[in-house]
This record gives structure tokens, sequence and C-alpha cells, in this order.
């Protein structure tokens, strides 16, 4: 009874969420007109010229993890 209950509550949950993605995905695309990538160029162009966090160590794993993908 408590398993059916929680794969029931995992599902409803799981559709919530894929909904309120894909409906978004779909507005921008429908209704973002000019203005689609506008807060994502505006964060882009602030964060032009800030240094990379992080240390060379971890740049060097991703650069060579990102090569094998």
């Amino acid at each position: 009874m408590f398993i059916d209950f929680t794969i029931v509550a995992i599902l409803i949950i799981g559709i919530t969420a894929l909904m309120g993605v894909i409906l978004n995905g779909i507005g921008e695309n429908i209704f973002g007109g000019q203005k689609k990538r506008l807060h994502t160029a505006m964060s882009e162009h602030i964060q032009t010229g800030w240094k990379t966090v992080g240390g060379k160590k971890l740049r060097d794993n991703l650069g060579a993890f990102l090569k094998t993908k």
C-alpha cells in the first residue's frame, strides 16, 4: 500500500515537473519574439572579463572530460 502511494506520488511529481519544462520551452518559442535569449545574453554580457574560478586543476580536468565526449 505504501509502495503504491510512493510510486504514484513520484509519477505525479515527475510528470508535473516535465510538463513545466516542456510548456516553458513551447511558450518561449511561440511568445518569445525578439527576446528569446535576453536573460542569458545579459548574463553573458555582465560576466565578460570575469576571472575563472576553481583553480587550474579543475579546469584541466574539465577540459579533458569535455574532449572525451
